[in-house]
């Protein structure tokens, strides 16, 4: 138990990090404060775990069509809800949040990878 709560900490912590690195080297998204990446990390994952599955149930004709390139469209309306929900945190437009979106995940993946590697069972 105390072990997946640790792993959670770091992974948001991590994740909020990743938000940080993206802001600065991509000009399209801004994030103030360390405080307020930490706080977008918390709503994105939110929305990913609510909103997210019902967008991907709702538009599933869309997804099939285009081979799941549709999931690219879904990742970057949620970074886009959570710029629009949060002070402190901003994306110049929705082609600027896919492309946030695509570096997040590409983070989140490694991310995952590094926290699979370091937390498994010996």
């Amino acid at each position: 138990m105390l072990r997946s709560m640790v792993k959670l900490l770091i992974r948001w912590s991590l994740l909020a990090a990743a938000l940080l690195l993206i802001s600065h080297l991509y000009s399209g998204m801004v994030v103030q404060s360390f405080t307020a990446a930490l706080i977008v990390a918390l709503v994105l994952g939110l929305l990913n775990a609510i909103v997210r599955p019902v967008l991907i149930l709702l538009t599933l004709p869309a997804t099939i069509v285009t081979l799941g390139l549709f999931l690219f469209v879904i990742n970057a309306a949620m970074l886009y809800t959570a710029a629009w929900m949060l002070d402190g945190f901003q994306v110049t437009g929705f082609g600027a949040a896919l492309l946030a979106s695509l570096l997040y995940s590409a983070c989140g993946m490694v991310i995952d990878a590094a926290l699979q590697h370091l937390f498994r069972d010996r």
